[in-house]
């Protein structure tokens, strides 16, 4: 069997990180931003091994062919490229340290999230264009969790106008309360296990399925991170940690999640309640008033040999303009250039452009660990900010009941003089800037229910990651019996 190309550099320049929905949007730009940044960062000799998830082959192969078309752009024409290789420097040189595989997953499908972890962590993961050949997977240095729905119909324009006079453009189109969230769809238990019968009385499928919304962009990630424990754990404290980056929004607020309709059924818009239970979960996962009901997500017998658990990171791409909310030609490009109006009038959060969009992901999947740790990065939520040229960079974001870092009173500490040392972008980068016009600073009272917020979404979800386990095997233990009778 051919040995993939990648197989002769040492372990430490192998890079492998996946990506969730990759094949349009903000997903597609953190895979472009991914390649740029990777061979403008590391060193000459380290390899790339990009696995971006779709849901089909079809997907996987289109995804993948526009991702190399990128590589070869960049290769050929990166001035930054060419001064780093030196004279010798050909766009191959730098087309061969990246390799962009594919799988398919449906996160509406536990089935088939099931079956993509274990092709990964078991398995052998394959080009679907055919050009690399099938290769195991050692490890996951970074799980960039992006795919999601958004679960709206369309503008509800009374609601704009409303808003625009009375905050005004920049912080209207920043938070805005004008997406009219469509009736919240169900998935039925059938569908969640891949066609198995739920009539079956050795079923044990809650009855009523999971809200398609919250399964897409929070549950089938969270389920999907239990399983690949065995590629995102370490065995020894001295491995580079695991990463998972979860992908949120930056107006999720408090009121967008309640827990008497935890899956926004009928109260709340789904996606804004499935990026609040995001935030919940990533930044109280290790709180030790947490743990006792997170540490079972991080405990798994298949990684029995790997005690040390991945770490979470929280990042939003600020206002993109994507395919994931439904807009016609027309309104898509009126609100296009409506946000590169707000960041003319200094929004900090209007990248526009999903590659711009892509930053913050991209350097929380790729900064060192010790820059990291130093900033305390997996203590915030980290958004995509703007200049109005146009230049990207990572900026902590507020977060309702946390504030930037979950520190009482740390609004303005040292923001003059970062101000002063930081250049032009300083400005953009400053906290108070961009923040919510109703934004209050945090309290200790904020603060502890956030964590007590975070302790009761890790509950929940354990709990339906159990249930819907259970019922998994009891399906497939039906369907093996019913295969040995016949």
């Amino acid at each position: 069997m051919a040995s993939p190309p990648w197989a002769g550099a040492a372990s430490h320049e192998q890079y492998f990180v996946l990506l969730t929905g990759a094949n349009s949007g903000v997903g597609l730009g953190i895979g472009q931003r991914i390649i740029d940044e990777f061979l403008a960062s590391r060193s000459l000799s380290s390899h790339l091994i990009l696995i971006p998830t779709t849901r089909s082959v079809a997907k996987s192969r289109d995804t993948a062919r526009a991702l190399r078309a990128h590589l070869e752009e960049t290769a050929r024409t990166s001035d930054q490229l060419r001064a780093r290789g030196g004279p010798d420097y050909t766009p191959r040189s730098a087309t061969s340290r990246v390799h962009v595989l594919g799988i398919q997953l449906d996160l509406c499908n536990l089935r088939s999230v099931h079956r993509a972890a274990r092709q990964l962590v078991h398995g052998e993961v394959s080009d679907p264009t055919g050009v690399i050949p099938d290769a195991r997977i050692p490890r996951i240095d970074a799980a960039l969790f992006n795919a999601g729905i958004g679960g709206w119909s369309g503008l509800d324009w009374l609601e704009l106008a409303r808003q625009f006079f009375r905050v005004g453009l920049v912080q209207a189109t920043t938070f805005p309360s004008f997406k009219k969230a469509s009736p919240a769809a169900v998935l039925d238990p059938r569908q969640l296990l891949g066609g198995g019968s739920t009539s079956d009385p050795k079923s044990s499928a809650p009855a009523d399925g999971l809200a398609e919304v919250f399964c897409a962009n929070v549950f089938g990630h969270y389920v999907l991170a239990h399983e690949l424990l065995p590629l995102l754990s370490r065995a020894t404290p001295d491995e580079p940690r695991g990463r998972v980056v979860w992908t949120s929004t930056i107006d999720a607020g408090r009121e967008h999640l309640r827990f008497d309709d935890f899956q926004a059924r009928r109260h709340t818009p789904p996606y804004e309640s499935s990026k609040r239970i995001t935030d919940l979960i990533a930044l109280t996962a290790d709180l030790p008033s947490v743990e006792k009901v997170s540490n079972p997500f991080f405990t798994s017998s298949a990684a029995a040999d790997k005690p040390i658990k991945p770490r979470f990171y929280l990042s939003h791409p600020g206002v993109v303009c994507s395919p994931l909310f439904p807009l016609n030609v027309f309104l898509f490009w009126a609100y296009w250039y409506a946000m590169l109006l707000a960041r003319w009038c200094g929004s900090p959060w209007h990248p526009v452009k999903a590659y711009l969009g892509a930053c913050a992901s991209v350097w929380l999947a790729l900064a060192d660990q010790e820059s990291l740790d130093a900033l305390r990065a997996g203590r915030s939520k980290w958004g995509s900010s703007c200049t109005p040229l146009g230049r990207a960079a990572p900026k902590r974001t507020e977060i309702e009941g946390w504030g930037w870092d979950g520190e009482v009173g740390a609004l303005l500490e040292k923001e003059e003089e970062e101000e002063e040392d930081g250049g032009d972008d300083a400005g953009v980068l400053r906290k108070a800037r961009g923040r919510k016009w109703d934004a209050v600073d945090l309290t200790e009272e904020m603060r502890a229910g956030f964590e007590e917020d975070g302790r009761r979404c890790w509950a929940e979800l354990e709990r339906l990651r159990t249930a819907w386990e259970a019922a998994l095997e009891k399906t497939d233990g039906a369907v093996e019996g019913n295969g040995n009778a016949a």
